[in-house]
């Protein structure tokens, strides 16, 4: 099967998701400044959570690019990530609503945590079809931020439960982590070679 498919699938649920989230965000009846204070903690959660569907969004783009050919497996890896990544509206809406409280702030974290073992489990699937010399392969070399970032997750969510904003400072490091693309995949995608 090509891969056109699981991408335009992929892509609208990505669209479904944040398109949720922001329907999550409740229009104050009040016309003053003053009525959007309490809406400040569901803002930033989600601000939070689109960039890290946006996150996941480019780099699904991009280990898709290095695919010719999809199969069984990976369309179910893919599903797999695809349903954490569908929890984000409810987790991101529960902790907004309760200001980073420390139960909904370690449920975020533990929605972070399955999605980047999901995304791993996508991105080891593709590896694996690749077989020998594989692009992807190629392109992540050691993958420091993928085997470094479940790990911030999860001390995340420990944190969360003592300290919600370390936790909460943990799971932003993680985003900005990885909002600093990797220039290997980026040439790769480009056709410059990988270095």
């Amino acid at each position: 099967m090509g891969k056109s498919r699981l991408e335009a699938f992929s892509d609208g649920v990505v669209a479904i998701i944040i398109t949720i989230m922001v329907l999550e965000m409740k229009v104050p009846h009040d016309v003053s400044l003053r009525a959007l204070t309490p809406l400040v903690p569901v803002f930033m959660s989600y601000v939070l959570s689109f960039v890290y569907v946006g996150i996941y969004w480019n780099n699904h783009h991009h280990m898709l690019h290095t695919c010719a050919r999809v199969t069984g497996g990976m369309l179910w890896a893919n599903l797999h990530l695809l349903f954490w990544l569908s929890l984000f509206p409810f987790v991101t809406g529960w902790m907004g609503e309760n200001h980073f409280e420390a139960v909904p702030s370690a449920l975020y974290g533990g929605v972070l945590l399955a999605a980047s073992i999901a995304y791993l489990i996508l991105q080891r699937t593709i590896i694996a079809t690749q077989g020998p010399g594989s692009p992807l392969q190629a392109m992540i070399g050691r993958d420091w931020k993928g085997k470094v970032s479940p790990g911030l997750y999860a001390l995340g969510i420990v944190f969360s439960l003592l300290w919600a904003w370390v936790g909460q400072a943990l799971y932003v490091l993680g985003a900005l982590l990885w909002l600093v693309p990797d220039r290997r995949i980026e040439r790769a995608v480009r056709g410059d070679g990988a270095s």
